[in-house]
C-alpha cells in the first residue's frame, strides 16, 4: 500500500504578510540560540521551537509569518469561525474556495479513496446529530441516522461541491486533519528559513532534527483514561524520535464523549455506520512523514479498531503506531516495530 506524502512549502511561501499578528514570544533560556513562539490558536495553545542557527529573519518576522498561516487557516477551515469559508460553504452561502481549501478537499477525498470511506469529512451532519460537529445535539434516532447517510458523505459530493442528492447542501467537517495539516504548513515555512531543527505543536505535532541540548525530540503518549484532560499530566509513555522530520498526533475517546442513560458516547463516529464506535481501542498515536497524514491516520485507526489498525500500520510504508487498548479492564500497549517508546523515566 502506498500513500501519498504531502508538501506545502509552495502554500506556506504564498501566505505571509496578509495578516496583523498579535503573538507573544519569547527565547529559551537555556539555549538563546533556539526561539519560541506561542501563543492560541484552534481553541488552544501552540508553541513553535526552532533553532535560529543560520536563519536571516529575526524573531519577530517568523512571529508574523507563522501567526499568518494560523490566521488564514482560522478563516478557511475552520467550522467554529461563523465568517470562515467552511463554516460559510456549509451554512449554504456561495463561497470562492481559496488554495488552501481547495488543497485539504483534495487530501480528504485521497483519504475517503484508501480508507474505503472510514474517514469521511462530507458527512458533518452525521457528526452534527451526535454533538459533536458544530452544532449541539445527542442520541439521533435510527431513523435519523439513516436519512442522514442517504444524503452526506464523499460520494455524493460533486466537483463543484454540490451535491449529487437534489436540494441538498453538503456540510464538511475538517477536524480530522486540520491541526496536523497546519503544523506542516508551519514546519514548510521554518524549512524556506533554513531551519533543521523544530518542534512545532499546534494540538498535533511536527518535529525535526534535535533540541536546544543536542538530543532527539520526545514527545509523551497521555494515558487514555477518563479525567485525563491535561496534556502531559498522566503519562503512558514517551516517544523519541530519530531527527528525521516528522508528524506525531495521537487520536482518543477519552477527552471527547458524553454519557446518557448509563452508556458513553465517544467523539469517533464511523461514516460507514453513522454510529459512534464501540470497541477496545482507548487511543492510536501514529508517526509518518507529515502531520496531515499522521493526524488523518490516527483518527481512522479509531474508527476501525485494535485489530484493523495493527494490520493497516504493519501494512504501511512510512507508518510506525502506538495503540492503547483495553483487555478485560487492563490497560495494553500494542506498538509497531519501528515505534521507538521510552518510559516516563527515561
Amino acid at each position: 500500500m502506498k500513500h501519498k506524502l504531502f508538501s506545502c512549502t509552495s502554500l506556506a511561501s504564498s501566505f505571509f504578510g496578509i495578516f496583523i499578528p498579535c503573538m507573544l514570544i519569547s527565547a529559551c533560556s537555556h539555549a538563546p540560540e533556539y526561539a519560541r513562539v506561542r501563543g492560541y490558536a484552534q481553541g488552544g495553545e501552540y508553541s513553535v521551537t526552532y533553532n535560529r542557527e543560520g536563519v536571516n529573519a529575526d524573531e519577530q518576522t517568523v512571529a508574523h509569518a507563522i501567526d499568518s498561516i494560523l490566521t488564514l487557516v482560522d478563516t478557511s477551515l475552520s467550522g467554529y469561525n461563523k465568517a470562515s469559508i467552511l463554516s460559510r460553504y456549509n451554512a449554504g452561502a456561495e463561497v470562492r474556495p481559496n488554495r488552501l481549501f481547495l488543497d485539504v478537499l483534495d487530501r480528504c477525498r485521497d483519504y475517503w479513496n484508501l480508507t474505503g470511506g472510514a474517514l469521511d469529512v462530507a458527512a458533518g451532519p452525521l457528526y452534527d446529530a451526535w454533538g459533536f460537529g458544530f452544532r449541539n445535539a445527542s442520541l439521533p434516532s435510527a431513523g435519523t441516522v439513516d436519512s442522514l447517510r442517504a444524503i452526506c458523505g464523499m460520494d455524493k459530493l460533486l466537483p463543484d461541491l454540490t451535491s449529487s442528492v437534489p436540494g441538498v447542501c453538503p456540510v464538511l467537517n475538517f477536524n480530522a486533519v486540520a491541526q496536523g495539516y497546519t503544523c506542516d504548513l508551519v514546519a514548510a515555512y521554518l524549512h524556506s528559513l533554513g531551519v533543521k531543527d523544530m518542534l512545532v505543536d499546534i494540538g498535533e505535532i511536527y518535529c525535526e532534527g534535535v533540541n536546544a541540548k543536542g538530543n532527539f525530540w520526545k514527545v509523551g503518549v497521555d494515558r487514555p483514561v477518563d479525567g485525563n484532560m491535561t496534556p502531559g499530566a498522566d503519562l503512558d509513555g514517551i516517544w523519541q524520535g530519530d531527527g528525521r522530520g516528522c508528524g506525531i498526533v495521537t487520536s482518543g475517546n477519552y477527552r471527547k464523549y458524553y454519557e446518557k442513560d448509563g452508556k458513553k458516547y465517544s467523539h469517533t463516529i464511523d461514516p460507514r455506520t453513522g454510529y459512534p464506535v464501540s470497541h477496545s481501542l482507548l487511543s492510536a498515536t501514529i508517526v509518518t512523514g507529515n502531520a496531515a497524514d499522521a493526524d488523518a491516520y490516527a483518527t481512522y485507526c479509531m474508527v476501525i479498531g485494535l485489530e484493523e489498525a495493527k494490520a493497516f500500520i504493519s501494512s504501511a510504508p512510512d507508518v510506525e503506531g502506538y495503540l492503547i487498548y483495553d483487555q478485560d479492564g487492563q490497560m495494553k500497549e500494542w506498538a509497531s516495530e519501528g515505534f521507538n517508546i521510552v518510559s516516563p523515566e527515561q
